[in-house]
């Protein structure tokens, strides 16, 4: 199984220099390219679906199936209902299958206020304090899934499941995929995330956890203004981030246990890095922050 895997898009153009559909073009071509079997995004793909029907229709339309990871900013500005409804989505959370493995498509972007889960709408999760979850029902799918998988299973996911500032049900993620490895080693191989624009892999349990860098821009916490002041004028967020030229993403080959990473690295916008900006050269998890998605090969558990 051989899939184009990519994170955190951006698209908004009336707030980021980002992801374009020049962009979004480009990785599609490398998929044909590839003879990719899909592609997959891992979430913040649009911040209004509804808003910019152009980007979505591209990627939906394309004649690789092309699947949707929700993030935390995909209903920012359309509606949840709206982003759903331009996704395509029935559900937003989803499991298919190719070639024998399983893919879960996993979405911890629930507030839990008062006993009850609700999920991301119009910044709502701006001002919450128990956020980044999943619903219970979610959990005790993601555990049936995985059992009634044929193969081996590869989970994505906006936030990460590994992380120690990841999402809330990390710790009862991590439980369910240890006791999938324990009962069928090479159950589970890999979980994929975005959301925190860097670039990490850890095998942790005997499962690669890929942390997938944006595609668009390294996000600061410290805002700059190195770029041409016209162009802050334009795109109120701009100082934020740190731009990549090329759109990052990666091809990822499945064969057996064997996962093989295919990374890819680019320049920056204007020479601007973030080392300039006096922002901190890693993240809040102490990991170090570049314009690269990392090429790797390994093989996991046996079955």
């Amino acid at each position: 199984m051989k899939f184009l895997l990519f994170a955190d898009f951006h698209y908004y153009p009336e707030v980021f220099l980002g992801c374009t559909m020049t962009d979004l073009q480009t990785i599609q071509a490398h998929a044909e390219a590839e003879g990719c079997d899909f592609i997959i995004h891992a979430g913040d793909f649009c911040h209004g679906p509804a808003r910019f029907p152009e980007i979505v229709r591209a990627y939906n339309d394309f004649h690789i199936p092309s699947y949707h990871c929700i993030g935390n900013h995909d209903a920012d500005v359309s509606t949840y209902e709206e982003m759903m409804a331009a996704y395509g989505l029935e559900n937003d959370y989803y499991y298919f299958d190719c070639k024998g493995y399983r893919m879960i498509v996993l979405n911890p972007n629930y507030i839990r206020e008062h006993g009850r889960y609700i999920h991301y709408n119009l910044k709502n999760n701006q001002k919450a304090d128990d956020t980044d979850r999943m619903n219970p029902e979610q959990i005790s799918w993601l555990a049936e899934t995985i059992d009634s998988a044929p193969g081996s299973c590869i989970l994505i996911s906006h936030q990460s499941f590994e992380r120690p500032d990841g999402a809330a049900d990390r710790e009862e993620v991590q439980r369910i995929l240890r006791t999938a490895n324990e009962k069928c080693p090479g159950k589970v191989l890999m979980c994929i995330n975005g959301h925190y624009h860097s670039d990490y892999i850890r095998i942790l349990d005997g499962i690669c956890y890929f942390d997938v860098n944006s595609a668009a821009y390294d996000w600061l916490n410290t805002p700059h203004r190195l770029y041409p002041e016209k162009m802050h004028r334009q795109m109120r967020l701009l100082g934020y981030t740190v731009i990549y030229n090329e759109p990052l993403h990666a091809i990822v080959t499945v064969e057996d246990n064997t996962v093989i990473i295919e990374g890819m690295e680019s320049d920056v916008f204007l020479g601007i890095t973030r080392a300039m900006t006096g922002n901190p050269p890693t993240d809040p998890a102490g990991r170090e922050l570049n314009s690269a998605i990392q090429s790797a090969k390994f093989t996991l558990g046996g079955r």
